[in-house]
């Protein structure tokens, strides 16, 4: 194993995603997130296999006991399995992880997505091949899901649940500026066109005294929290891509992508756009939901639920907007379940066994999914929020998923690039700096570790 490399990534990555951060809560079997080894089951003098889960905190599964029901009903049917629970964060989780595997007391399972499962740990030949799975329960799963689950054609993670990441307004400050004419209410999308007008006539409004907001929307680049709204704002403007489409290169660098960051650098200056190179995405939602700001970058179900109630006005969600209007977003998820081959086939067969349950039992599998927050990635399952109190505030991020775009977060030197992108988000909104110079030291810095 190249734990070396995997140290480096461990310390390296830091995704934040703007949820509830770990609890501490502890169930029968059940580890906190602060405890120290989780070292694989083994058979118990009863005969019972225990495995172990490392869970990071998606959504509602925040604490040991969001399991509990889960795990209940999975021994109602595999009595002879007993699984254990730690959570995990995305501010030190990783560091915990690979403390974990250098010391060779890893978990058995990983709740996460393609980025660290696939990206990082079956890369480094750590993970158990789950195509079993796939050929049995996979079928209806959509096809970007399926791509970006597998590696040298092995299927390395089981989804459970998925969703886009989109940006939001204040639907009551746009209405007062007139803005409203440039969206597209039904869709929930809007022209590159229309998105220069609409912010131009909140600015118009601010200076005016007629809305009670102080900028129009903050370009945040102060850290990489929350960096995937910044990319999707620039990709889409003129409908272009992060990376080149074999993944060869990074490619902020290109004519429409320099295009979208120059014109992002012209709104800045001439008032309809702020900049702030203090603020990460958390910041700037505080901002959005205080009406310092009359957009926001990073929005989802889960932003929704944390920064909602705060709001004195409607948070209206929209998708990006594109210079064609078909918006391309970025995926939150998909989530699910990697298996570390820790050499102990008793306990792999039991770790697919409740990877299986909770993922394609759909009684299980809907509750697991609500915890999330997020939608099924089985098609066949409908909507599963169809009869909740909520519904109404879910559909908007249902629709969201309609527009989602290619899944390119396993690109080479992922972990790298993340530090790299904010600096010169920052150089170039808040410095004044030439777009294509800084776009392609960007670019010059990525690739050298795509490897």
């Amino acid at each position: 194993m190249k734990l070396k490399r995997i140290f480096a990534l461990g310390l390296a990555l830091a995704m934040t995603l703007s949820l509830a951060a770990c609890g501490g809560g502890n169930t029968s079997g059940s580890q906190a997130s602060s405890g120290g080894s989780a070292s694989g089951g083994s058979s118990t003098a009863a005969g019972a296999t225990e495995i172990s889960l490392w869970a990071f905190n998606i959504g509602g599964f925040t604490e040991a006991s969001n399991w509990d029901s889960l795990i209940a009903a999975f021994n109602e049917q595999n009595p002879d399995i007993k699984v254990t629970v730690t959570p995990i964060n995305y501010q030190d989780g990783d560091q915990k992880l690979t403390s974990a595997i250098s010391g060779g007391s890893g978990p058995d399972i990983i709740f996460e997505g393609p980025e660290r499962i696939v990206g990082n740990y079956a890369r480094e030949g750590l993970m158990v091949d789950l195509s079993d799975l796939w050929t049995a329960s996979g079928s209806d799963i959509p096809d970007g899901i399926n791509a970006v689950s597998q590696l040298d054609g092995k299927y390395y993670l089981y989804p459970l649940s998925a969703a886009a990441h989109c940006m939001a307004i204040n639907y009551e400050a746009f209405e007062a500026a007139g803005a409203l004419q440039y969206i597209d209410e039904t869709t929930r999308t809007w022209t590159t066109d229309n998105f220069v007008k609409a912010m131009e006539a909140v600015r118009d409004a601010i200076n005016a005294g007629t809305i009670n907001v102080t900028v129009p929307g903050i370009i945040y680049c102060g850290a990489q929290g929350g960096d995937q709204g910044t990319r999707a704002l620039v990709n889409n403007l003129y409908s272009d891509y992060y990376v080149t489409e074999d993944g060869s290169s990074y490619n902020a660098n290109s004519a429409n992508n320099v295009k979208a960051l120059q014109l992002l650098q012209d709104m800045v200056n001439n008032g309809s756009m702020s900049a702030n190179a203090s603020f990460a995405a958390s910041d700037e939602l505080q901002a959005f939901a205080n009406q310092t700001c009359a957009v926001s970058f990073c929005w989802n179900y889960s932003n929704y639920s944390q920064y909602a109630a705060q709001t004195q006005f409607t948070p209206f969600a929209m998708a990006f907007p594109s210079d064609d209007g078909t918006p391309e977003l970025e995926m939150a998820g998909p989530y699910g379940f990697g298996i570390f081959d820790n050499k102990d086939q008793a306990k792999i067969d039991a770790a697919k066994k409740f990877v299986d349950f909770v993922c394609n039992d759909q009684t299980a599998g809907v509750e697991a999914v609500k915890t999330t927050g997020f939608f099924p990635v089985h098609s066949d399952w409908g909507d599963v929020y169809a009869d909740a109190e909520d519904a109404d505030v879910r559909a908007p991020f249902a629709l969201m998923n309609n527009y989602l775009g290619r899944y390119y977060n396993l690109t080479g030197g992922w972990t790298e690039q993340r530090a790299l992108w904010w600096p010169m988000l920052a150089e170039i909104m808040t410095t004044g700096a030439d777009v294509q110079t800084a776009a392609d030291n960007f670019v010059t810095q990525a690739n050298a570790n795509i490897g």
